[in-house]
């Protein structure tokens, strides 16, 4: 390009995103290292209870410390929304904002159970422009940028081809958010279908996982912005279907959540025992 040339809107555009989607996962990957520091140091790990089944330890608030801090370093007009945050929304200066789990699987996470992740989105006018997931113990990186597809290093993703339940596994969430209703009968419906369930405790890996074609799908009847942004993009990149979470404020107060391969997406519906 020649350097006298000036950028227009969209070539300006497309640069900035690329940038956001590289700092989240620069930061991601630092992120996640330091939580690995204090996974590894179990005995001296401080923890906390936010209510019934629900934590909180020091390494969660030092988590997303260091990421607000990179990510306004970088990007100092942009909002920023995290799941440890007692203050609630920075909307900046309407440009976007961060939506930030430090970490998510924080039950694991405390019980040695090596299966969580980092998780950051960034969203504008409604839209989840980026998304990124981290998963240290594995060393796996998953990424999207809205229409630009969704990747696991340098690998393109793509969600399962199946077409029936019956062909794979589901993931199901459940939180003491709602009553414990949705999930069994969830469940229920769909053991009677064919298919099969699992639970890892980390709903943004199991979004991950279905944008890589390891689960068909996955249901949980209410989940937090925090918890999803970062995986509803990748599936959505990866050519799967999801309800739109953002409808009627869920990135403040979450939604259901259900996100499917598309050859299997009616039957999920179908079996999911709550309206997304």
């Amino acid at each position: 390009m020649p350097a006298n040339r000036e950028l227009d809107s969209n070539e300006m555009d497309d640069r900035t995103m690329a940038a956001r989607l590289q700092a989240a996962k620069d930061i991601a990957r630092e992120a996640g290292r330091a939580a690995l520091t204090y996974f590894r140091s179990p005995d001296t790990l401080k923890v906390t209870s936010k209510g019934r089944q629900d934590f909180v330890s020091q390494a969660d608030h030092a988590v997303q410390t260091l990421i607000q801090d990179r990510l306004h370093a970088l990007f100092p007009r942009d909002g920023f929304l995290g799941e440890e945050g007692d203050a609630g929304i920075d909307e900046g200066d309407g440009n976007g904002i961060w939506v930030v789990d430090p970490i998510d699987g924080t039950s694991n996470f405390i019980h040695q159970v090596p299966v969580w992740c980092v998780s950051i989105a960034y969203v504008r006018q409604d839209r989840i422009e980026a998304g990124v997931i981290y998963d240290p113990n594995a060393d796996e990186l998953f990424a999207a940028r809205r229409g630009r597809g969704a990747f696991c290093g340098e690998t393109r993703l793509s969600c399962s081809p199946a077409g029936s339940l019956a062909q794979g596994n589901v993931g199901i969430g459940h939180s003491t958010r709602t009553s414990t209703a949705p999930a069994v009968d969830s469940i229920r419906r769909l053991l009677d279908a064919g298919g099969m369930y699992q639970r890892s405790g980390s709903g943004a890996l199991m979004l991950a996982y279905v944008a890589a074609g390891r689960l068909l799908g996955y249901l949980e009847a209410h989940i937090n912005s925090w918890d999803c942004l970062a995986g509803i993009l990748l599936v959505r990149e990866a050519g799967g279907w999801t309800n739109d979470f953002l409808a009627h404020d869920g990135l403040l107060h979450g939604n259901p959540i259900m996100a499917a391969a598309p050859g299997i997406a009616d039957a999920l519906r179908a079996v999911a025992a709550f309206e997304p």
